[in-house]
């Protein structure tokens, strides 16, 4: 007996308020008590960052500000049976890296476009009736500087440095230079990563040049020939460019955790600033 007088009490409700029964009854049980889901949101600044972190980590210390992200994106990989649902815990460590580059490679995508860093076709294609993409970012279009070739995000990197500094810097190495320097371990086989001239400088200048393109978000040490087969120069990895190779991507990430981005991982050896990427940096200013 309850049902009929439960309808009979609903129908008159609705006369009261003007709302017709059918459509009352048709909304949801989230509808009818005032709850509705808010839409998925990735940011892709944290997600890009996580990324290069995550894989370095000793342990499965998520990245900060990126969880919530990064499970969106893992989530998505699982229903496209490309991520194992126990690695679905917003840690984009080396198993997320493989699923996400082997969803760049159903796209069609090879090379740099799937190297497991999400980039903005990609991220927003998975995301379709899952997610929205949020702070998106790029690496722009190939330009010329010093008569190597960059990407337009590390170009204004460069100039922002230079600003920063009151005086111009002159390359010895850029970007997408695959197989180009041996010595390079792979660094500079695709976007980001640049070597600097020091021929001239004193030590206290070296260190303000690292110290500024440290600022305004690059990883960035002085190399000497100590470490290994070369000349003295600056090594810089613009934190977070899409393009960086494999190996770029685990400098920047040993970078975020105190490492001096080589393959002994030892300390850190450059000048102490805080770690921010371009997009952060820009921010601030």
């Amino acid at each position: 007996m309850r049902r009929p007088l439960l309808a009979t009490g609903l129908a008159a409700l609705c006369m009261a308020v003007g709302v017709p029964a059918h459509a009352w009854a048709g909304t949801s049980g989230a509808a009818t008590s005032g709850v509705t889901t808010a839409p998925v949101v990735v940011n892709m600044e944290a997600t890009v960052l996580a990324a290069q972190i995550d894989p370095r980590r000793a342990d499965h210390t998520l990245t900060p500000g990126a969880k919530d992200s990064v499970l969106a994106v893992e989530q998505a990989l699982e229903d496209l049976n490309l991520l194992d649902p126990q690695w679905v815990d917003g840690y984009f460590g080396t198993t997320t890296i493989a699923a996400y580059a082997a969803y760049q490679s159903s796209l069609g995508y090879s090379g740099l476009a799937a190297n497991g860093l999400p980039g903005v076709t990609s991220l927003t294609k998975l995301g379709h009736n899952r997610f929205t993409v949020s702070n998106t970012i790029g690496p722009g279009a190939k330009v010329q500087r010093s008569g190597y070739v960059v990407d337009a995000r590390t170009q204004a990197m460069l100039t922002a440095a230079e600003r920063l500094l009151g005086y111009p810097l002159t390359l010895e190495q850029g970007s997408y230079n695959p197989g180009g320097d041996p010595t390079s371990a792979g660094t500079h086989d695709g976007g980001g990563v640049v070597d600097i001239s020091v021929a001239g400088m004193t030590a206290a200048k070296r260190t303000a040049v690292a110290r500024a393109l440290r600022q305004v978000g690059f990883a960035a040490w002085v190399r000497d020939p100590s470490q290994g087969d070369w000349p003295w120069h600056i090594h810089a990895a613009a934190i977070s460019d899409t393009d960086l190779s494999s190996q770029a991507q685990h400098q920047t990430g040993d970078y975020y955790l105190g490492l001096n981005g080589l393959a002994n991982r030892g300390a850190d050896d450059g000048p102490k600033v805080p770690i921010r990427t371009w997009e952060q940096y820009q921010r601030g200013h």
